[in-house]
């Protein structure tokens, strides 16, 4: 996979950086918020693919919003070499915002790649009813990166497959 390789210490800052955005958001306007990010596992977390893919999953959002008549209050984004972040404030219930962002994430093969959190006004993140299947096997998803079952090679060839398949059909 091509791309700016990152350490773990710019990932951490930028995580850190994250959860600093998403309660000054939720401070500022007593809503949950949406946050966007990319799921790619490795040390490169962003190209011209990921990014494409990124923007077709910042147009997703924003669409089902808008057709669920939910209020956007604001919205940030950022875009690193430690990845692509977009960042919503909504007038809705965070509840709701989940049910539609878990429909974009499995409802599209690239959504497969997108990670949209929804955090509620207490600033915690809500969870899904379902696991996220693994990209390589169908099992859990995070059973497989704790132990670390595929290797980082085997997964970006993986997201690199689900890219060009996708961004074909959208652009």
């Amino acid at each position: 996979m091509q791309g700016i390789e990152v350490g773990i210490d710019e990932v951490l800052n930028c995580r850190e950086k994250r959860v600093a955005i998403q309660n000054e958001m939720i401070r500022k306007y007593k809503k949950p918020v949406i946050s966007f990010t990319m799921n790619i596992p490795g040390p490169i977390k962003t190209n011209n693919e990921i990014k494409k893919a990124f923007d077709i999953g910042k147009v997703l959002i924003l669409e089902k919003l808008k057709e669920n008549n939910i209020e956007i209050l604001e919205i940030q984004e950022l875009n690193e070499n430690t990845g692509n972040e977009l960042f919503i404030s909504t007038n809705s219930l965070a509840k709701k915002i989940k049910n539609i962002t878990v429909a974009i994430e499995e409802g599209y093969d690239l959504g497969r790649l997108f990670d949209i959190d929804v955090i509620d006004i207490n600033f915690e993140k809500l969870s899904r009813k379902s696991f996220r299947k693994c990209l390589i096997c169908e099992e859990q998803a995070q059973e497989c990166g704790r132990s670390r079952k595929h290797s980082v090679e085997e997964l970006q060839n993986k997201i690199e497959e689900i890219l060009k398949k996708s961004l074909a059909i959208f652009l």
